[in-house]
């Protein structure tokens, strides 16, 4: 069973020399908060935040944006610290159901660990925390949420990060290996019904001016055409590498918290959002060229072509059975293309990226609205790697296999459950 990396969320390589630079001057720039009022130490520990019926005081969440203010985090620490610690909060629930409990050794080590990245022992590091108004408390139950979701995902999901040596052998040969970057972002593509052009443009331009993480989500349950609207557009994380080109360009120029200008698409408007970027050991491979399928359904996001396409996505499984369902029709009715990324439409491209083979997208349109896009990823083929070392490789595919598997039932996690707000 392979071990898996914990990644701390708020400490990225980008940021270390900032952060190193912030703790050796650190001064009290956030006083201690002091207790000495009764009234005002039970405001500070009323529950501001409940997660599942476990509270997040005020307390916590302005010990956390200390934190995230020392280390230098890109982004609004509000936000951050709302997000890690409701996130923390669903972790700590399922791995003490599941009867994970790190010891106290473990959690001196990872206090240790952490230190370490800023070249300090645990002693300094807690004395320059304390500088800055954080406490020594509050550091550690940081650690100790963080090594017990390891502990729970390498208990839950270690025996998916298993691969064979024919599998790393294809694996490799298909272009991946080196260091990469992957990002996490939320969607929102609007589409543009006739005549409503003005109107979806400036509501665009509002949105993209937010920086709150839960103010775009709200939008994007309201607007959103994609599958995503449910999870407030929020998607898995992604290799960088996978996204289109032009996508590529846009997220790059993003720090975590702003929203894309708005990017026009046939017959709609898309904004992201970039909640996270981190580096990964793991690159995954160039994609030289994307296999697709389009099949085109009169009257557009109807009711009964909305129906009329759920139905089609139970009885197709691959895109060679597309030309079952299209025998007979005219052949503008399905178009099948191999293109290279960067030559696919904009929206497709969009699309086609957050796919598996034979996964099914329905939030396209075409003829200005009239038609519905019913498309399929055919398949993907990648650059050819040289120099990979293979070691590096194999640790780096296991991992992000099982992170894979662990981002994917977080976000299941956030969907189910019950937050509120006081």
């Amino acid at each position: 069973m392979s071990k898996l990396t914990y990644r701390f969320p708020i400490f990225t390589k980008l940021s270390r020399a900032l952060f190193k630079q912030s703790l050796l001057g650190a001064t009290v720039g956030l006083a201690v908060i002091s207790m000495s009022a009764s009234g005002q130490a039970q405001s500070l520990f009323s529950p501001k935040i409940l997660v599942n019926e476990s509270s997040i005081t005020l307390y916590e969440l302005r010990q956390r944006e200390a934190m995230l203010r020392l280390f230098r985090a890109p982004g609004d620490p509000a936000t951050l610290a709302e997000e890690q610690l409701i996130d923390e909060r669903l972790r700590l629930q399922v791995s003490s159901d599941a009867g994970v409990r790190p010891s106290d050794e473990d959690v001196a080590d990872g206090m240790a660990e952490f230190a370490n990245r800023a070249n300090m022992d645990t002693a300094a590091f807690l004395q320059a925390l304390a500088n800055s108004g954080v406490a020594q408390e509050s550091y550690r139950d940081f650690v100790y949420a963080g090594l017990a979701w390891r502990q729970y995902v390498q208990l839950r999901f270690g025996r998916r990060g298993a691969v064979s040596e024919e599998e790393i052998d294809r694996a490799i040969s298909s272009g991946g290996g080196g260091g990469g970057l992957r990002v996490l972002l939320s969607e929102l593509i609007m589409p543009i019904p006739p005549g409503e052009e003005a109107s979806v443009e400036a509501r665009a331009q509002r949105i993209s001016q937010l920086t709150s993480v839960a103010e775009f989500s709200a939008n994007a349950r309201q607007y959103s055409a994609t599958a995503t609207r449910e999870q407030g557009g929020r998607l898995p994380w992604r290799e960088l590498s996978e996204l289109p080109p032009a996508l590529q360009q846009i997220v790059s120029g993003l720090k975590p918290g702003e929203v894309s200008d708005p990017l026009s698409l046939p017959n709609a408007v898309a904004l992201f959002q970039l909640r996270d970027m981190e580096e990964t050991v793991y690159k995954a491979p160039d994609i030289s060229s994307v296999e697709y399928a389009a099949y085109y359904l009169p009257g557009g996001r109807s009711a009964d072509t909305l129906a009329q396409a759920r139905v089609l996505k139970t009885k197709v499984d691959r895109c060679d059975d597309l030309y079952g369902i299209a025998k007979g029709q005219s052949q503008d009715r399905l178009v099948r293309e191999v293109l290279p990324p960067a030559q696919l439409p904009s929206d497709y491209a969009i699309e086609l990226s957050k796919l598996d083979e034979g996964e099914v997208s329905t939030a396209l349109t075409r003829n200005n609205g009239e038609t519905l896009v019913f498309l399929m990823m055919c398949g993907r083929t990648t650059v050819v790697a040289d120099g990979v070392d293979r070691e590096q490789f194999t640790i780096g595919l296991r991992n992000a296999r099982i992170a894979s598997a662990a981002d994917s039932f977080m976000s299941q996690l956030r969907n189910d459950a019950r937050i509120i707000y006081k």
